[in-house]
């Protein structure tokens, strides 16, 4: 049977290679964490290739075997296996019978289909007869595999204690909720009392008072309703908060590896998940609560008017409740849908938005548009499933509604007639049945609710299971080693991500202390990675790095960063002054130490012929600049920090020649006594280095000073002779 299969949905764009291999794990009886499974398949954020998916296959116990196969071949396989579908995805095929294709696909549920579409999907292009397929099947050591059935980090016990320091405010509101049930229950029979008593009697005295009792009833049940909202609106908006403070916190304490893998769309969808779960616990949940009340009360009400009348209108509940529960599984896979084009809308628009110059110099506007309409087509495509899908909910539940009201109308005239309830009788059983059936329809949509609030949790998840950057396990050194020499020791390093070469192997370096180390090469070389290891963007994969003797994963994050002024390639100027990106990590600046930074990095002259001084906004929220100034502004922040390590990857290269000239003599000053790093191609920031580091590879080929180097005319030669054109 199709439904037998298991499946699994991806939680974000990139997951579903890791999603299929978990997939297979549970068809074969075992249950693998997908966090486990995508740190094996090294998912990047542009995803994952049919290598790492096998090298996580095979860790796991599994033997595979990558293939290209025709369909007269995938006919003969051992099945389920992972096929790679539309160049861009991966599914699991796991049953072909009579033509048809059955298929787990991770981004939207199990489907089938038949063998020419099946093949559009599978094979790469339309010339080519066979698509890419990794065969798996269980090795010896694959049912020695702990189960481990994944545990959420943020679960709901944990989300609970955010409302109990609210507790208070909680038992208000089920006094009021209590308060306004009470004043519900008098209004059937103020109704009945008008009809049976007022007007039976001609008694307008008596109608009257019932009138003005019932005023005073609305006026009393809309202060309690003010009051619950506005109790409401305290607690959900604090607890908002604080559920976004705390992942914005856990988002701050991950390693900046992380944010290589995941799309700006992804982060920012998932913040927008904890809005769904706060609006279920401080919405949906007490609605339901004080409605379950009600449904209680006034079912009971019925049962003592008309039992028949309450036999049919719990028939007719039952009905309604099964027909919008047909609907969950659908809603759920809508909600994975949406979360995805959402996702790539968010991360496309960003994009476009921050390349809009490099879009505009390349005339490449009209194909951009395409391609965000064609997101925009996916967009409509699933609000018109979502459309559908509501309607054929609202319309088979409204059916179910109109009859249950129609007959419970008849029975309850009919009973009129017979003389079984009087006229006001009828009035107070149309009242109560109103007031069961709104609970009944504020219970299913809590349902909702929280099968939505569910599948947030699960995302934010995501998020909360990454390892954070500090192990709170481990002693960290908290003071910084006398000798500030660093060595590199046999390290080797490659870039996350299946198939990658490493980047060196078995490096070994050394920086001495209080003095000035260049390293020159080629692109690719490895001049940027050092810096990112020794800032601990990334872990080496073996080796290790000593500062003072110490190993690096030793000393405290916070203590090293502090200590370390940097200068990158892709650094950011944040929307505010120009005093407040100098010293972004002070909330009040030292004007000694800002005057200090300003004038080595050369900003006296640009700063001076701004309006407003160090406190000109610049960035997205303000002026414009250079990238010759932004450069300048960087080596601001690295100076401003004072630090004992200094290290700049290309910290000059979009200078011109006499402002570079300019913050070089001052840098080499500043230099004094400090351990400093300095990746560039241009002669003028390294000749005056203590020691120059030429790389090719990922190794070391040469080093010594400028005027060793050159009289050796070896590769260093090379690089200088390109630089200045200079003959043989």
């Amino acid at each position: 049977m199709l439904k037998r299969f298991p499946h699994y949905k991806q939680m974000d764009m990139m997951d579903c290679g890791a999603t299929c291999l978990r997939i297979i794990f549970k068809y074969y009886g075992q249950l693998v964490s997908i966090h486990k499974i995508r740190k094996l398949c090294q998912t990047t954020r542009n995803g994952v290739n049919l290598l790492g998916i096998s090298e996580a296959a095979e860790k796991l116990g599994f033997r595979s075997y990558g293939v290209r196969l025709t369909l007269a071949q995938l006919n003969q396989v051992e099945l389920p296996c992972i096929l790679h579908w539309d160049q861009k995805h991966f599914v699991v095929l796991y049953k072909i019978r009579k033509d048809k294709y059955y298929i787990s696909d991770p981004a939207s549920g199990l489907v089938s289909y038949e063998e020419r579409e099946f093949s559009k999907h599978w094979f790469s292009t339309g010339e080519q007869q066979a698509g890419l397929c990794l065969l798996l099947s269980p090795g010896p050591d694959f049912y020695q595999i702990e189960e481990e059935e994944p545990t959420l980090a943020l679960g709901w016990s944990k989300v609970f204690t955010y409302f109990y320091k609210y507790r208070r405010l909680f038992i208000q509101l089920i006094m009021g909720m209590v308060l306004g049930t009470v004043l519900s229950l008098i209004a059937p029979f103020l109704a009945q009392s008008v009809v049976d008593i007022g007007i039976n009697t001609k008694n307008i005295s008596f109608i009257n008072l019932i009138l003005i009792a019932q005023l005073m009833l609305f006026i009393g049940s809309t202060a309690v309703s003010f009051i619950r909202s506005w109790i409401m609106l305290h607690i959900s908006t604090r607890v908002n908060i604080s559920i976004l403070t705390d992942l914005l916190i856990k988002i701050m304490k991950l390693p900046m590896s992380f944010f290589d893998l995941k799309t700006h769309g992804d982060i920012m969808q998932r913040m927008a998940d904890q809005q769904r779960i706060e609006s279920f616990l401080t919405g949906s949940t007490l609605n339901t609560l004080f409605s379950l009340v009600n449904m209680v009360i006034f079912g009971s009400l019925l049962i003592i008017y008309n039992k028949t009348i309450f036999l049919v209108f719990f028939v007719a509940t039952v009905l309604y409740t099964l027909w919008i529960l047909a609907f969950m599984k659908y809603r759920r896979e809508l909600d994975h849908k949406r979360f995805k084009i959402s996702s790539e809308n968010q991360t496309y628009m960003v994009e476009m938005i921050q390349s809009m110059q490099d879009i505009k110099l390349n005339n490449a506007q009209k194909q951009k548009r395409w391609g965000w309409e064609m997101l925009q087509a996916k967009l409509f495509k699933f609000r018109v499933q979502s459309l559908a899908l509501s309607q054929y909910q609202s319309v088979g539940s409204m059916a179910i509604n109109q009859a249950k009201s129609i007959l419970i109308t008849y029975i309850s005239a009919k009973s009129v007639i017979d003389g079984e309830i009087t006229l006001g009788g009828m009035m107070a059983v149309q009242y109560i049945v109103g007031m069961v059936s709104n609970p009944v329809e504020s219970l299913l949509g809590f349902m909702q609710s929280y099968q939505d609030a569910k599948i947030s949790l699960e995302r934010l998840n995501e998020i909360y299971e990454t390892e954070e950057e500090i192990d709170i396990r481990k002693d960290y050194l908290t003071r910084l080693p006398e000798d500030k020499t660093i060595e590199l020791r046999n390290l080797t390093f490659r870039y996350y991500g299946a198939g990658n070469e490493p980047v060196f192997t078995r490096l070994n370096l050394t920086f001495p202390t209080g003095k000035t180390t260049a390293i020159v090469g080629a692109s690719g070389s490895g001049k940027t990675t050092i810096l990112k290891l020794l800032l601990r963007y990334y872990n080496p994969e073996e080796g290790e790095i000593l500062v003072g003797g110490k190993r690096l994963d030793q000393i405290d994050f916070g203590l090293w960063r502090d200590s370390c002024g940097s200068v990158l390639q892709e650094s950011y100027v944040y929307a505010d002054t120009i005093e407040r990106n100098i010293a972004i990590n002070d909330e009040f600046p030292d004007e000694n130490n800002i005057q200090n930074a300003v004038q080595i990095a050369n900003m006296e002259d640009f700063i001076a012929n701004e309006p407003f001084g160090l406190a000109t906004k610049i960035g997205t929220a303000g002026k414009g600049i250079s990238q010759g100034q932004k450069q300048r502004l960087m080596i601001a922040r690295a100076v401003y920090k004072d630090p004992a390590f200094l290290f700049l990857d290309e910290a000059t290269n979009s200078l011109d020649a006499n402002n570079e000239k300019a913050i070089v003599e001052k840098l080499d000053r500043f230099f004094n006594k400090r351990t400093v790093i300095v990746v560039a191609h241009r002669l003028s920031t390294v000749k005056h280095a203590d020691n120059i580091i030429v790389l090719e590879k990922g190794a070391v080929v040469e080093q010594g000073t400028h005027a060793e180097l050159t009289a050796k005319r070896g590769k260093y030669f090379e690089l200088v002779r390109n630089q200045l054109e200079l003959g043989n």
